[in-house]
């Protein structure tokens, strides 16, 4: 493996080899997931993570209180190369089934827009349920464990780490991705797919703000703060939820969406009106003689008037006679309102990420086990593979459902 993944064996690592039958790379949620359900069969499981604390992406998540699934999960939710790869997981494991075990340990959780739940009070509360089925299953969860060598012979998997030696016939990779690398987030999972000979498909930061450079940076931060319910298209998808201007660029939930399918160089287009008929709106403004300005303040805050029109005065007036302006031009304005075309310099970075797109290559995973094709007994699961959810619980669902497909199947 590549030396930057891990360091040199320490002179004080445990002599000992501890067996187990399946161990589990990572003690987020869907390395927790599949540890309950792998339990529940009767495996003896040990969870490796080499954070402080089991599910700390869980913790944060959400604004704290972890949007921890959907009311509406298809596969078409989902990016990834292999656009039927999640199918299985999915159907097998539906929201519904995790609501159910939530409602079982009596979490309070509430139901906002989109169809996305959340933890009524606190995110704690959902890893407090998940550590209960570990304990209740029999499974030990090791924190602080820096996965320091692997190997693999004669069936067997060895795993020399900070807190010693041991081996499993299955080994499961639930390491997450590079997003929250202030949560120690590492690309240990790829290192290990390609230690054997698996895929990985290049990886970027998903769901994350957008920046902007020059002018359109200084623009938007003379607005930061202001959010606006808009429509945002990149890449051939739209999403009607709010932007949020910031200084250094674009954010909010339409822009994290829209993330996913942008691309550098490529442009991002907004909507400012998307509910209007903006071209008969501003005829009748003609008609009438009234307000440009005024008319754009009953759908946007007047802060961003003031500023679209010093930066597209319509036919270079900043207060035109509408009764004056030509049918052509204002179809052309009302094209500039409603195809809005931007073009962001690149994006805020993993560090702002809230998941990370592409990993290991689905092609080399079952979709009903999530075992690795070429190497027996080796399983990758959650964000480490080639699956990306839309914002919204998306990703939660999709960690539980491959968790509980691979548990099934160890």
């Amino acid at each position: 493996m590549p030396d930057h993944s891990f360091t040199s064996p320490s002179s004080n690592t445990y002599s000992e080899s501890t067996f187990r039958d399946v161990i589990i790379i990572g003690a987020g949620a869907s390395g927790l997931m599949c540890a309950a359900t792998a339990g529940y069969q009767g495996k003896q499981v040990l969870v490796l993570d080499h954070a402080p604390k089991a599910a700390a992406k869980i913790r944060i998540s959400g604004g704290g209180k972890c949007n921890f699934t959907n009311m509406d999960i298809s596969s078409e939710n989902y990016i990834c190369q292999n656009p039927h790869f999640v199918k299985s997981a999915l159907s097998r494991y539906p929201s519904s089934a995790f609501i159910e075990l939530v409602e079982r340990h009596g979490l309070a959780y509430e139901q906002r827009e989109l169809g996305k739940l959340f933890c009524s009070e606190r995110a704690s509360d959902l890893i407090q349920i998940l550590r209960t089925e570990c304990d209740w299953a029999g499974v030990e969860v090791q924190t602080r464990c820096a996965i320091q060598q692997l190997s693999y012979e004669d069936g067997l998997y060895r795993l020399t780490t900070s807190q010693g030696v041991f081996q499993c016939a299955k080994l499961v990779v639930a390491s997450g991705a590079l997003s929250f690398a202030k949560l120690k987030a590492t690309g240990l999972g790829y290192d290990i797919a390609r230690q054997f000979g698996l895929n990985v498909i290049e990886t970027r930061p998903g769901l994350v703000p957008l920046s902007f450079a020059g002018r359109w940076q200084k623009r938007f931060g003379e607005l930061s703060g202001l959010a606006l319910d808009v429509s945002v298209t990149a890449g051939g998808r739209s999403f009607n939820e709010a932007i949020l201007f910031t200084h250094t660029g674009l954010s909010g939930p339409g822009i994290l969406q829209a993330s996913n399918y942008w691309q550098a160089g490529e442009p991002i287009v907004i909507n400012l009106l998307p509910k209007k008929d903006v071209f008969a709106e501003l005829l009748a403004l003609k008609k009438q003689g009234a307000s440009l300005s005024k008319w754009l303040q009953r759908y946007l805050p007047k802060r961003m008037v003031q500023q679209w029109l010093e930066w597209y005065p319509l036919n270079d007036q900043p207060q035109p006679d509408m009764a004056n302006i030509s049918d052509d031009s204002l179809r052309h304005y009302g094209e500039q309102l409603m195809n809005w075309t931007l073009y962001p310099s690149d994006t805020a970075g993993y560090d702002k990420a809230e998941v990370t797109l592409g990993g290991v290559d689905t092609d080399e995973v079952s979709q009903k086990s999530f075992e690795a094709k070429k190497q027996p007994g080796l399983y990758f699961i959650g964000e480490v593979l080639d699956v990306t959810g839309h914002l919204g619980g998306y990703n939660f669902q999709w960690a539980w459902a491959s968790g509980v497909a691979c548990g099934l199947a160890l």
